[in-house]
């Protein structure tokens, strides 16, 4: 009798199955360029699932930017945050602020659910400033008028840009931007295929 009981307990409770293995796959955001000193204005959203491809819900998942050269922090000003995923298995990171170091960064990406875990890391990148932008950035900073960059042209050995004043300041208080460095662009290089 009492293992009759027993197993007429057993059998009226749930049986949920541990998760044994997790998979993490990036559905968004990977290879995203971003403005340096800008937020991000692209989420980095991650899957998580099962040994069998089921979404796995109610894993956390932390995203860790690196702690020197190209990246930045997160909306709590942190270099790591922490998301639980959603019933369909995804876990999304929408504030990032870059910093202004340029390059390519990795976001290490670690999920975990009772016993399982799994890694990967999503790459991103920040863009370099172009040449002209840093002295124009400098220009329209000391002025109380808004500024616009007209253009830059490469004359010889150098760069000129023209520089309108919008408001605030005339014409003629406008100090020129310095000279930027000589540059060229080479034909673009693409190939498709194998090499």
């Amino acid at each position: 009798m009492f293992r009759f009981a027993f197993l007429l307990l057993c059998l009226s409770r749930p049986i949920t199955a541990q998760v044994a293995i997790l998979q993490i796959q990036v559905v968004e955001g990977e290879g995203a360029i971003l403005q340096p000193g800008a937020r991000s204005a692209r989420p980095l959203t991650v899957e998580i699932t099962d040994e069998t491809g089921k979404p796995v819900a109610d894993a956390a998942v932390s995203f860790h930017l690196p702690d020197d050269g190209p990246g930045g922090t997160f909306a709590s000003g942190l270099r790591t945050d922490v998301v639980v995923t959603s019933a369909r298995g995804r876990a999304t990171i929408h504030a990032f602020q870059a910093n202004r170091s340029s390059g390519r960064f990795q976001i290490r990406i670690v999920a975990s659910k009772e016993q399982a875990r799994a890694g990967t890391v999503a790459f991103q990148y920040i863009a370099a400033l172009k040449p002209g932008m840093a002295a124009a950035k400098a220009a329209r900073g000391s002025h109380t008028g808004r500024w616009i960059v007209l253009g830059l042209a490469a004359v010889g050995g150098g760069a000129a840009a023209a520089l309108m004043s919008h408001g605030g300041s005339s014409p003629a208080a406008a100090t020129p931007a310095p000279a930027a460095p000589a540059f060229s662009i080479g034909a673009p290089n693409i190939s498709v295929g194998k090499p």
